[in-house]
C-alpha cells in the first residue's frame, strides 16, 4: 500500500509547485500522473524518490515513510527510471549491476549476479549483456534501465516520461513490460506521461494535477471531456475503439 499525504514543495524564490497532494495506491497497480506542463508532475515524482526534499508531507510505502530515509534506504524500496537514458560506453551487464549497489558491502556476490541475469532475461536483453549502451537503440537502452530497476528488487517503480524519446513500437513494448511487472509481480508503478491514450491503454489509476493540486484521482472515468477542458484547456472526447479508450481533441 502506498499513501501520499499532504505533500507540498516549492523551489527557492518561487511559489508553491505542489499543494497538499495526496492519494493511495495498492500493490500491483500502475498509476499515471497527468497534467499540463508546469503542473508539478516530475517534481512530485522526485519528491517521492528523495531527489527533491518536500517542504512537508509523507510518502508511505507499506507504512514506512520514504521521505525520512537515506538515498540508500529508498533505493532498496523504490527504483527510479528517468526519461533520459545514459548513452555511455558502459556495458549492459554493468549498467544493470548498478541496481545492486544499495545491497553491496564488499563486492559483487553470486546472488547479485543471479539477480542481474534474471532481470536481463525478464526484459529479453540477455544477448545484449556485453554491448555498450552507446551502441544500442533508444528502446533497447530504456529496457536496460528497467532491468536495472528490477535488479534493485523494489516494491515500487517510479518512471519519469519513459517513452518520451521512443518510437510507437518501443513505447508499447516498454509500457507493456511495466504493466506486466505490476500485474504479475505485484509491484506498484507510478509514471509521469504526456500521452493520454497510452496512459489509458496501460494504466489502472490516474492522478490529474492542475496548478500543483490534485484535480481528480481514480480509475479511467476521471478522464472525461470536463477534465480535458479544465486541466488541459482543450475540447476533447474520450472515445472507444475496439474496446480501448482513446483521447480525441476536437478543437
Amino acid at each position: 500500500m502506498i499513501q501520499a499525504r499532504n505533500i507540498c514543495y516549492h523551489y527557492k524564490g518561487c511559489p508553491e509547485v505542489l499543494k497538499s497532494v495526496g492519494f493511495e495506491l495498492e500493490a500491483g497497480q500502475f498509476l499515471a500522473i497527468l497534467g499540463n506542463n508546469g503542473a508539478g508532475k516530475s517534481t512530485l515524482l522526485k519528491c517521492f524518490n528523495g531527489i527533491l526534499k518536500a517542504d512537508s508531507g509523507e510518502f508511505l510505502l507499506d507504512g514506512e515513510n520514504l521521505m525520512g530515509m537515506t538515498s540508500r534506504e529508498i533505493a532498496r524500496r523504490a527504483a527510479f527510471v528517468s526519461q533520459t537514458v545514459a548513452n555511455t560506453q558502459m556495458t549492459v551487464h554493468d549498467m544493470v549491476m548498478l541496481g545492486r549497489r544499495p545491497y553491496m558491502k564488499w563486492g559483487v556476490s553470486e546472488e547479485d549476479h543471479n539477480i542481474v541475469h534474471s532481470a536481463m532475461e525478464r526484459l529479453n536483453i540477455s544477448d545484449l549483456r556485453g554491448r555498450f549502451l552507446n551502441q544500442l537503440s533508444g528502446g533497447e537502452r530504456q529496457k536496460v534501465m528497467i532491468a536495472r530497476a528490477l535488479a534493485q528488487q523494489p516494491k515500487l517503480m517510479l518512471l519519469d516520461e519513459p517513452t518520451s524519446s521512443l518510437d510507437i513500437s518501443n513505447q508499447y513494448q516498454v509500457l507493456r513490460i511495466v504493466q506486466d511487472i505490476c500485474h504479475n509481480d505485484g509491484l506498484a508503478a507510478i509514471m509521469v506521461i504526456h500521452d493520454l491514450s497510452l496512459a489509458l491503454r496501460f494504466c489502472d489509476r490516474f492522478l490529474l494535477l492542475r496548478r500543483g493540486e490534485v484535480y481528480r484521482y481514480g480509475d479511467c472515468s476521471v478522464l472525461d471531456a470536463r477534465a480535458m477542458r479544465d486541466v488541459y484547456g482543450v475540447e476533447a472526447k474520450i472515445a472507444e475503439l475496439e474496446g480501448r479508450r482513446i483521447v480525441l481533441v476536437v478543437q
